[in-house]
Order: C-alpha cells, then sequence, then structure tokens
C-alpha cells in the first residue's frame, strides 16, 4: 500500500471537508479531485470513516516533525524550572501543534461537525482524553519534584487541562470570526494557576 497515495488521499478529503463539511463528503467526489476511479479509493481505504481517523493521525505525527516535538523527558523538563515555566512551556508547544495550517483546517472542521457527526465527537473525545493524560503525568513529575504542592494531583490536572482547553478554542473562536482575543490570557491563567496548587519553587 502506497503511503504517498493514503496522504493524498488524506490531504484531498482534508480540503473537500474544508470547503463542505464532513457531511458533504462522499467516496466519489474525492476520488474525482484525485482524478481517480472510485474503486482505487478502497484499496486504501474501507470508507470515509476510516480515512477521516486516518487523517487527525497523520496530521498529528505530520505537524509534530514540522515543530520538531520530539519526546519530553518530564524528569529533565520539570527539574530546573518553576511550575508556571513548566506549564507554560507545555502549553506554547500544544499549541504550536495545533498553529499548523493543516491541523488548524483539521480542527475548524472537526469543531464544526463534532456535534453532527460520530466520527468527529470520538476523535474530539480521544484528543481530550490524551490531553487529559499527558497533563496528569505532566502534574505528578512536578509533584514528584516538589514543584507543587497540592494534593489531590488528578483533580487539579484535569482542571488545568480542560481550562486551557476551553481557553484555546475561544481564540480558535476568535481567529475563525475575526475577533481580536483577549491578549495575555493564557499567560496570566497559568501564572494564577500555578499559585493556587503551590507552584513557588524554581
Amino acid at each position: 500500500m502506497s503511503n504517498d497515495k493514503r496522504e493524498q488521499i488524506i490531504l484531498a478529503t482534508l480540503e473537500l471537508a474544508a470547503e463542505n463539511g464532513l457531511g458533504g463528503v462522499s467516496m466519489s467526489q474525492i476520488a474525482d479531485r484525485l482524478g481517480i476511479r472510485k474503486p482505487s479509493l478502497y484499496n486504501h481505504f474501507k470508507s470515509k470513516e476510516e480515512i477521516i481517523s486516518a487523517m487527525y493521525h497523520f496530521l498529528r505525527e505530520r505537524s509534530r516533525s514540522q515543530v520538531s516535538a520530539a519526546a519530553v523527558d518530564l524528569g529533565e523538563l520539570v527539574r530546573d524550572r518553576s511550575a508556571e515555566e513548566v506549564l507554560s512551556f507545555t502549553v506554547a508547544n500544544y499549541n504550536r501543534l495545533n498553529e499548523q495550517p493543516e491541523m488548524m483546517s483539521f480542527y475548524k472542521v472537526i469543531y464544526s461537525q463534532r456535534s453532527l457527526d460520530p466520527i468527529a465527537a470520538q476523535i474530539m473525545a480521544e484528543e481530550t482524553e490524551k490531553m487529559l493524560l499527558a497533563t496528569k503525568n505532566l502534574f505528578y513529575a512536578l509533584k514528584a519534584h516538589g514543584k507543587i504542592t497540592v494534593e489531590d494531583v488528578d483533580t487539579a490536572a484535569e482542571s488545568f487541562a480542560m481550562t486551557i482547553h476551553a481557553m484555546t478554542e475561544y481564540q480558535l473562536d476568535c481567529v475563525n470570526s475575526g475577533k481580536e482575543p483577549k491578549k495575555d490570557m493564557l499567560g496570566a491563567y497559568i501564572k494564577w494557576f500555578a499559585e493556587q496548587i503551590g507552584g513557588n519553587n524554581g
């Protein structure tokens, strides 16, 4: 199976979804966009739903490579930084991934369709679950290195992750609507939150 052909199919589907929404994309349209016969698509993907699922994983990995987002050693990350510095670095890194043009286009489609399309809803739920797990791991590393004093690490991590998630969605809505988002809202929140969880140690 050609990875190049799979990539072409994924990107063509993304273009069509950005133009017409996920519900407005068919296998026939994808084939037409690529200039191939519809049966040829099924040599690579069984359904449109499979293409959409593959699209998320493909774009996420491509965004990681474009911003050189290698796996982070949490011990190294937190050892010589304050909690505020660690949280700021992590949020900035996450946003850099999501701000890649193709990833932005994908999220615009998914956000607009998640209440209508089960596949879109599933992708967003999986993304949120991964974000929550990564945030909990980060908070436990902060706790282990004495950078925070909060007792309920899980709840603190969940609260932080979901608030950042909501703020990021707000900023995306502002971009899409042409509205100027509130300046340094994320930075102010991170500073405040770090203080609430006892993150005053360098």
